[in-house]
């Protein structure tokens, strides 16, 4: 990160607010009024003044901002709760931070803290306000990642290029995220006893930034929700969330997927938890005898042993499964964060916040999971069979029958679909990838996140392999489009802005054989971008792979889609 050039001035600036403290700050404990943005990297929120630092881009930026408390001890498995005041300046130049968590390289190591709740904001670096405002949700299964964890995720590109305020934010993750018990519902509140905590964590910031985003220059009443992967399962959870009402005007889902877990489910899968706590613990030998041991506990004995237990030691009886991701439930129908029909509320009309949306998923979703298992061929066709079809399927999921649901009523506003292609092979078998990664790769989950965002970075990792001369031109070309689509939205509603030489980007409509999908591409050097009619249906994806294969790849087939964890339906 480049270094301010006011960086004396602000030192300066920081020396004189500390000694003028003993006569004007508020005693330490007081709620403020935010300040107006005024052009300084020192902001006053509610809770206290952070002191923030020029970035690239000609951007500043102020880093690790608490908008909760702390989820520790009692707070654990409980909604969150305000910041605690501070008096004086609080640095903002480091990010917060991540959640417990295991390690996505490091199979079984555990990083992280429960200590997490933070957000960074990024804005241009001039006098500007009422600036719209784009919040961030990251992805990783609602299990694992940061809003700091890749370049990808930095807002400098966002804030500068499309004038507007970038908001990213950390939420609980895993078990301390998502968990539900009878006994931490015993006598409790119903948002503390929701078991939706990494939820509230997102509703709770969305709320810090209504109250506290104009001091960096933002509007209130124009912010967009957007997330990618787990996060765009967020984003899509956040349109049916009661608590969320009147937080957010638009948003936008990148790969997400309807899906939600029942109460009965959670509650099985914490208990699985308490009883490998004992048998962890040595008060029972095997799960079978820590089932007795469990059921004979009041729900005071087994609230308090679960919250005696330390973050570590609950992750521990978690798998840990692909690029570190667990195995926990996640989005929990429990009647008042979540409704307790889910997202049945979109077909029924009564999901409260109803506001344009954009809906995407990447062409091959899951050839970065087929990559990472190694457990196909990739050279084999079955691996492009089942990369393409459970692919499908999670279109149908997050884009197709969710665009379906929230169209079909006259009060939604317009939904707006697109198909992410860069990186997979043409109908020739030609990709902008290099040598084989086009087949091994292609356009794989998070591909479009740097192209949104306007890094250039694919991921970090991959970056090295993947970006070269020969498709550089392409490449950012494509990602100015995208980024100026996703800014208009963020703006306005609509994606199109009145001025642009961009193809229109017309609505999802429910006509049969409309066009209602947009497709982002490169030909050359050049974008290609086009609507397209293409929709489809769970029960299509399957019929078409039946008829596509021969036996005995066909049954496998079927078994694999049928066994897939990737997302598939509505719930």
């Amino acid at each position: 990160m480049k270094r301010s050039r006011f960086h004396l001035t602000s030192l300066l600036c920081v020396s004189f607010l500390i000694v003028a403290s003993c006569a004007s700050s508020p005693p330490r404990g007081a709620v403020q009024k935010p300040s107006r943005w005024s052009g300084s990297t020192i902001v006053t929120t509610r809770f206290g003044a952070v002191q923030g630092a020029a970035d690239a881009d000609h951007t500043l930026v102020w880093k690790g901002i608490p908008y909760a408390a702390p989820p520790v001890g009692s707070l654990r498995w409980r909604a969150p709760q305000d910041a605690a005041p501070w008096s004086g300046v609080k640095s903002a130049t480091a990010f917060g931070g991540a959640c417990t968590q295991f390690s996505p390289i490091f199979a079984g190591s555990i990083s992280g803290s429960e200590d997490c709740l933070y957000l960074n904001v990024w804005r241009p670096q001039d006098d500007a306000a009422d600036l719209p405002v784009y919040v961030w949700i990251h992805g990783g299964g609602n299990s694992t990642g940061s809003s700091s964890m890749v370049a990808d995720y930095y807002g400098n590109h966002v804030a500068s290029r499309e004038h507007m305020v970038y908001v990213s934010i950390n939420y609980r993750l895993g078990p301390f995220g998502w968990f539900t018990h009878p006994a931490l519902r015993d006598g409790a509140s119903p948002e503390d006893a929701s078991g939706n905590y990494g939820t509230l964590d997102m509703i709770k910031a969305l709320g810090w930034i209504k109250d506290n985003i104009t001091a960096f220059g933002g509007d209130p009443g124009n912010v967009t929700v957007t997330g990618e992967s787990a996060g765009g399962f967020d984003v899509l959870s956040l349109l049916i969330a009661p608590p969320a009402r009147g937080l957010f005007q638009r948003a936008m889902s990148e790969s997400g997927a309807a899906i939600t877990h029942g109460v009965d489910e959670a509650d099985a899968f914490s208990q699985t938890v308490l009883e490998r706590l004992l048998v962890l613990d040595g008060r029972a030998r095997s799960v079978e005898g820590a089932s007795g041991i469990a059921a004979g506990m009041t729900p005071q004995a087994a609230r308090d042993y679960l919250r005696s237990k330390s973050d570590r030691q609950i992750l521990r009886c978690l798998s840990s499964g692909a690029m570190g991701m667990s195995d926990n439930v996640a989005i929990i129908r429990d009647g008042v964060v979540i409704p307790s029909g889910g997202f049945d509320s979109l077909s029924a009309g009564t999901y409260p916040n109803k506001v344009p949306v954009i809906l995407g998923s990447n062409k091959e979703e899951v050839k970065l999971f087929l990559y990472f298992s190694n457990a196909i061929p990739w050279k084999s066709d079955f691996y492009l069979a089942v990369s393409k079809y459970t692919s499908d399927r999670w279109k149908v999921s997050g884009v197709d029958e969710v665009a379906r649901r929230l169209t079909s009523h006259a009060d939604q506003p317009p939904v707006y679909a697109y198909q992410f292609s860069w990186g997979a092979p043409n109908a020739q078998g030609v990709s902008p990838l290099p040598g084989d990664w086009g087949r091994r790769l292609g356009a794989f989950h998070s591909l479009d996140v740097s192209f949104f965002h306007g890094s250039d970075t694919i991921d970090g990792f991959f970056q090295m392999f993947l970006a070269t001369r020969q498709n550089e031109s392409g490449r950012k070309a494509l990602s100015a489009a995208m980024m100026d689509y996703a800014a208009q939205f963020a703006r306005t509603g609509n994606p199109n802005a009145p001025d642009s030489k961009l193809p229109s980007w017309q609505p999802w409509t429910n006509s049969p054989d409309a066009d209602k999908l947009i497709v982002f591409d490169v030909q050359g050097n050049e974008p290609a971008i086009s609507m397209t009619s293409m929709e489809m249906t769970d029960e299509g994806v399957f019929a078409s792979a039946k008829a596509d294969l021969a036996e005995p790849e066909r049954t496998h087939l079927m078994d694999t889609m049928e066994k897939s964890k990737m997302p598939s339906g509505v719930h």
